[in-house]
């Protein structure tokens, strides 16, 4: 597990590598998740899952949508999903704020993405799950957010910072308060992700699945063009 968890971060450190030069901001999301996902594989590898191997799976698939989502907009950008496209077209204009960047890659990834990795993950074993069985996979989910909100002040300070100094600033102000702001935000869609997923497992079918992915994608594109709002202050508020 341990060198095939190494090649997918590595893969997102030489797509960074690749980006910063090139001031592609592309790199303000992709550094926060090769340091978050870092950090998922070894709370896997320390034994903080109920089920270390399901998750290392997830975490794998999870990544694949955002690699196939990045292939897609570079190579055939009609096809790429409308989410993504909107977050990497963003990442073309340097006047808007680092944690624009950042919270239109997050938005993408939690409120889309990870719906449909878990679905992935989910829709074989889940008429045969337990309600315990269940309930450890819900567990597993929201161990999850323990560890990003651990992860979050790395990211301010190694991460943030490099683009917007002044982020600094905010962060003595106002202590922990933007970083629990962030938290609970994650979180908080999070658990409508794993709503959304139990939804999408007790459809019938195809049409029910479809339509349904439909909503969760115009959800998620609607939430990115909040985060675009005036300079993302009134996208705050709407989001909050």
């Amino acid at each position: 597990m341990g060198e095939f968890s190494g090649t997918v971060v590595d893969r997102m450190q030489q797509l960074v590598t690749g980006w910063e030069p090139q001031r592609d901001r592309r790199a303000v999301f992709l550094s926060c998740y090769a340091l978050m996902t870092g950090n998922m594989l070894d709370a896997v590898e320390s034994g903080q899952f109920h089920d270390g191997v399901w998750v290392s799976r997830l975490l794998h698939r999870f990544a694949d949508y955002y690699f196939d989502a990045l292939d897609l907009y570079d190579h055939r950008p009609d096809s790429a999903p409308v989410v993504w496209s909107q977050a990497f077209e963003a990442a073309r204009n340097p006047q808007m704020h680092v944690l624009q960047h950042l919270i239109l890659g997050v938005n993408a990834h939690i409120n889309y993405d990870l719906v449909f990795a878990l679905y992935d993950m989910l829709h074989e074993e889940w008429p045969h799950l337990s309600p315990a069985e269940v309930l450890r996979r819900y567990e597993d989910h929201g161990t999850v957010n323990t560890i990003i909100y651990r992860t979050i002040d790395a990211v301010q300070d190694g991460i943030i910072e490099r683009y917007s100094p002044f982020m600094d600033v905010i962060d003595k102000t106002f202590l922990r308060a933007d970083e629990l702001m962030l938290g609970w935000l994650i979180r908080r869609w999070r658990e409508q992700v794993w709503m959304h997923t139990a939804e999408l497992l007790t459809c019938c079918h195809d049409s029910e699945v479809s339509a349904l992915r439909g909503r969760v994608s115009d959800r998620t594109v609607r939430r990115g063009s909040a985060i675009l709002l005036d300079g993302g202050l009134a996208g705050l508020r709407y989001l909050l």
